[in-house]
């Protein structure tokens, strides 16, 4: 059983543009205490009037897997832990768990702390052996130890043997300038597992990209705990990501890490913290980003369709997320094979997937883009259907943006279309042209189609493609509708961002009277 030890709020709040309420802490730990985690560090208890009111609520919690854990540093130079606000602040938290970071290089020793080799190791000593007579377990960070390790490895080895008398339960090896690499880390650690016989643990940040590859390392060497953040949230360039940490361990070394059935989970949890946090996604991050098991180039497709094994290292169903197949201008028969079979399409014998697939190679090389646009490519395959009929048809349309003395700006729109063999010719006003234009085609559509008001806009994003061509660029412009809780998106694309924006409104219309169900 490998431990997992979760800085997310603590080191993972120290990302530029994290901030995190109390409200926010509690939500995410108990998430992480429902996947299996060991322990969870809330917080630094002496830094900061709301980690204190964490530890405070945390005491309410009946947490079932994880043990909530204090973060602080020793003692003050030349001081007693008794006498030391930030030692008594994690006495005060209360938890079952300290965690005590102290100094290991000689450069932070003599030129940060600017005290001697020996007074450092007393505080560290000092420190950790008042916070077990409190009757509280206590886990050492040995900050920048790799380099201190390379500077001075005897006086590194000291420090460790100081915090073994202090009573540490296990000593973390902290890669804390995140510049090592995964043989150096696997090697020292093999030396310190062989000089000190004690349990490791290893904390790696991310600034030569090779946290998680060092974190594996460490544990292949012997250590048995992996400090991490959810998504490699942390300063700089981040922490070691704990999404791809522990399935790497459960699913490619076989060790356990989590409670049985919680790995499932990954994804879901993965995205809930980043939810929390306020922060996009990173869909492509390893295991847990959407992107993770997604195939677009048309010989991957073709490949995966006779074995799921071929493109995709594990079956993603174990981590919680899915394989998905994208269309583009890359894409070959078995894409979109794939996707009308996701999608439920029945595509007959006489179905020309062929002629879908250069209609869309054509208007992706005209600015149109249908990785992100599904339904727009399932409207292509509708319309291949013997007797498929849209539910209209475009005859003329006006969009007018008008700046009136006494009445400012205002929109309007004017519509003709053919329903059901029948002209509509309707207008309306609206905020801009294009929400007048869906104003009036809802006002056309409606007499015949009454289900169009259930259909919602629930977002519109444009994209200058090549801005050398200054207002006359080709737009782009996405679509997001729903129904209820079936949301699709479509797309258009012009130079002129009022047809784009037209091209994207129909079609997701006629996506939704044609394709989505009540």
């Amino acid at each position: 059983m490998i431990q997992i030890y979760d800085t997310t709020l603590r080191d993972g709040t120290q990302r530029e543009g994290v901030s995190l309420s109390c409200d926010d802490k509690l939500r995410i730990a108990r998430r992480l205490d429902d996947l299996g985690v060991t322990f969870i560090e809330g917080g630094w208890p002496g830094s900061n009037p709301k980690d204190a009111e964490f530890f405070e609520r945390a005491r309410d919690v009946p947490w079932r897997h994880a043990k909530i854990t204090a973060f602080g540093s020793t003692c003050r130079v030349n001081g007693a832990p008794e006498d030391d606000a930030n030692i008594q602040a994690l006495v005060e938290a209360r938890t079952p768990v300290c965690t005590v970071v102290g100094k290991t290089w000689t450069l932070h020793v003599e030129e940060v702390l600017r005290t001697t080799r020996e007074e450092n190791l007393r505080i560290i000593e000092k420190s950790l052996a008042y916070l077990r007579a409190q009757g509280r377990r206590v886990v050492y960070d040995a900050e920048h130890f790799f380099d201190g390790y390379r500077a001075d490895p005897e006086y590194a080895l000291e420090t460790l043997r100081a915090a073994v008398k202090g009573g540490a339960e296990t000593l973390v090896l902290c890669d804390t300038n995140g510049g090592s690499l995964p043989w150096q880390i696997g090697e020292v650690v093999g030396e310190v597992q062989a000089a000190i016989r004690h349990p490791l643990g290893v904390h790696c940040h991310n600034d030569s990209e090779c946290a998680v590859a060092n974190s594996l390392a460490a544990v292949q060497q012997g250590a048995t705990q992996v400090q991490g953040t959810f998504n490699g949230y942390g300063e700089r360039c981040g922490n070691a990501n704990l999404c791809s940490i522990i399935p790497a361990l459960e699913l490619k070394m076989g060790l356990r890490t989590l409670p049985e059935g919680k790995l499932a989970t990954l994804f879901e949890v993965a995205h809930f913290v980043a939810e929390v946090a306020n922060l996009a996604p990173d869909e492509h991050l390893a295991y847990v980003g959407k992107s993770a098991f997604a195939h677009k180039g048309g010989i991957h497709v073709a490949a995966m369709r006779r074995s799921e094994t071929s493109y995709q290292h594990v079956d993603p169903a174990l981590v919680g997320n899915r394989m998905r197949v994208v269309v583009s201008e890359l894409s070959g028969r078995g894409n979109l094979l794939s996707k009308a079979e996701e999608w439920g399409l029945e595509i007959g014998e006489d179905a020309d997937v062929g002629a879908v697939l250069n209609e869309i190679k054509a208007l992706e090389a005209k600015g149109f883009a249908f990785e992100a646009a599904e339904a727009s490519v399932a409207l292509m395959f509708a319309r291949q259907k013997p007797g498929y009929r849209p539910p209209y048809e475009l005859i003329d349309f006006v969009a007018n943006v008008e700046h009136r003395d006494g009445r400012g700006l205002f929109a309007e729109a004017m519509v003709k279309v053919r329903v059901g063999g029948e002209v509509q010719h309707t207008a309306a006003e609206g905020d801009g042209p294009v929400d007048a234009l869906a104003a009036a085609l809802r006002k056309a559509l409606v007499g015949r189609y009454p289900r169009i008001a259930e259909l919602q806009l629930s977002d519109y994003k444009v994209r200058i493609l090549d801005g050398k061509g200054g207002t006359a660029s080709v737009t782009r412009v996405l679509v997001d509708m729903q129904k209820g809780k079936r949301r699709w998106s479509t797309v258009g694309a012009s130079s002129n961002i009022i047809e784009a924006s037209w091209i994207a409104l129909v079609d997701a219309m006629e996506y939704g009277l044609t394709l989505v169900g009540d």
